[in-house]
């Protein structure tokens, strides 16, 4: 999750409210973060990745300024009109096509400024953009530049420009070989047959998207106006990240215009900060909540959490949302921001009515006693993700993609997919511990979610050291069946991501309800690891069976 530092009193010049500092960090952290730590005047929160309008200190501000009554509804920014116009050409529909783009003049470049727009636009690239494969941002000194402005897709080998950090021209296609910032991100354009650029009205080139700005455009010091582009895949991402960037530098003063974006018949006008209507029903609130609380009582706090709200009817609320806030999606986001400007805290604690006795069920128990076993044979538990990617799961492992559970939208490449299986989590944790002496032997008693898309409890384990082998696998798997009284068989199994003829099959009941094996070493490379490994993974709620 992101962690935001800021300075104590540049946040109180930005909030324009005294607040003291122990009010602060006890009561913030109800918005929904957690407070990392405090360093004198320096302040560490942890926000909750949902909340990317919360990712700089000015949008801590602006949240905290409704939050804690000052100023309550909707901030209000004002948009000033400009010439400014950008034309979106034909060429670049295939490779990246939607932009979004505005003038914010009137800045005074401070450090406090400068630190918290890098770091804003790092966080918005990796949370909205899926690490600029969404969207990507960039951030221009407005003077050497004359609009209008083209958007447009050209011959990797046509064009070259001075990249940021270096001194030479270099073509589109030398950016993604020999500049850091073009291999970081070449693939994200590595199925394209040209690349996105803009340019000013005298052809010269003000970014390479997704990977780099020109120096031409490089902001210093003494930059007074700033001219923001934002391309993507998804026009209403990129039109998020817009709004945010722009509120953000018109909390320190900035003044916001509007720029007019071309493309084909259509002209649209950005940033448009008009709020986005939706309606909350009252009865909804409190059976959701399990309160009673009066359609005035919901419309404060809703006020406290930086909306506007009108009484729509008898049972229902106008509920205008932010234009920054792109986590709203249904009615039970709207829910959730009550229950938090009502106050967690607020809440009241109710006893049971009735004594009850209960037991341990049939399933923890047989999961309880694994742990034992495992723990016994020398292994130690790891709790991984049941969030993973389809890398790690289907491609390291040298199995074909089979039906699985996609993310919509994922926070990251890394985190794509639900996880088939529990192995290749276990690799990743070994990876990422290859420094330490051998042998390791790890196990996790996890959820993973079948082809079925039902979740389901495995039980895998692995070990690594100079001497494993097939012979060591299976008498591990002996020993946990016969400590829990399985009777089974062992037969000859194919699979992928072991090495032929030293990988078994479990049966129990006619059915296959695990396999252990010695590690492939492809795949024991394909996860960064040298050593021989083996490896095991049974369903638990076979083994129940």
């Amino acid at each position: 999750m992101p962690i935001v530092t800021f300075d104590y009193h540049d946040f109180i010049d930005l909030l324009g409210y005294d607040l003291s500092k122990r009010e602060l960090t006890e009561r913030l952290p109800m918005i929904g973060a957690d407070l990392d730590k405090i360093d004198d005047d320096e302040i560490s929160i942890e926000f909750f990745p949902n909340r990317p309008d919360l990712s700089s200190v000015e949008g801590i501000a602006r949240a905290a300024r409704a939050f804690f009554g000052f100023k309550t509804g909707i901030a209000e920014y004002e948009l000033h009109p400009s010439d400014i116009t950008l034309t979106v050409d034909a060429s670049v529909k295939e490779v990246r096509p939607y932009i979004a783009c505005a003038l914010v003049t009137g800045i005074s470049m401070t450090d406090e400024l400068i630190a918290s727009l890098m770091d804003l636009q790092e966080r918005l690239h990796f949370g909205i953009g899926r690490n600029r494969k969404k969207v990507a941002i960039g951030v221009h000194n407005n003077e050497p530049i004359e609009p209008p402005f083209v958007y447009k897709a050209v011959d990797p080998h046509a064009v070259q420009f001075i990249p940021l950090t270096k001194t030479d021209s270099m073509t589109l296609e030398e950016i993604l070989t020999r500049h850091e910032k073009g291999t970081a991100y070449a693939h994200l354009l590595k199925d394209a047959k040209h690349y996105p650029l803009i340019v000013d009205k005298n052809n010269n080139v003000l970014s390479f998207p997704p990977v780099i700005n020109g120096t031409l455009t490089e902001v210093t010091p003494f930059t007074t106006d700033l001219f923001i582009d934002v391309t993507g895949t998804d026009q209403s991402s990129v039109d998020y990240a817009l709004n945010i960037v722009c509120t953000s530098l018109a909390e320190r003063g900035g003044k916001i215009h509007t720029t007019t974006i071309i493309d084909g018949d259509k002209q649209i006008t950005r940033p448009d900060l008009s709020p986005i209507q939706n309606s909350l029903s009252l009865s909804y609130v409190n059976r959701i909540l399990g309160t009673n609380l009066s359609s005035e009582e919901i419309i404060n706090c809703l006020m406290k959490m930086g909306y506007h709200v009108a009484q729509e009817d008898e049972d229902h609320l106008s509920v205008q949302i932010p234009a920054w806030r792109p986590d709203i999606l249904h009615e039970i986001d709207l829910v959730e921001d009550v229950s938090v400007g009502y106050g967690y805290d607020n809440f009241q604690r109710d006893m049971p009515k009735s004594l009850t006795f209960g037991k341990q069920l049939d399933r923890r128990n047989l999961e309880h006693n694994l742990r034992s076993i495992m723990i016994g044979l020398g292994f130690t538990e790891v709790t991984t993700f049941t969030i993973s990617n389809e890398q790690d799961e289907f491609k390291r492992m040298n199995l074909e993609e089979h039906t699985h559970v996609i993310i919509k939208n994922p926070i990251g490449e890394e985190y794509s997919c639900l996880r088939f299986g529990l192995l290749p989590s276990l690799l990743k944790i070994l990876a990422e511990n290859k420094h330490h002496s051998l042998p390791q032997q790890i196990f996790e008693l996890g959820i993973i979610v079948d082809e079925s898309f039902k979740n389901k409890t495995n039980l895998a384990g692995i070990k690594t050291s100079a001497k494993a082998h097939f012979t060591e696998s299976k008498a591990l798997v002996e020993s946990i069946l016969l400590n829990i009284g399985q009777d089974y068989e062992i037969q000859e199994k194919m699979h992928p991501a072991f090495v032929e003829g030293r990988c078994a099959a479990v049966i129990a009941d006619d059915q296959e309800i695990g396999y252990f094996g010695e590690l492939h070493p492809q795949t024991i490379t394909a996860f960064q690891l040298e050593h021989p490994i083996i490896a095991f993974e049974f369903s638990t709620d076979k083994l129940l069976k």
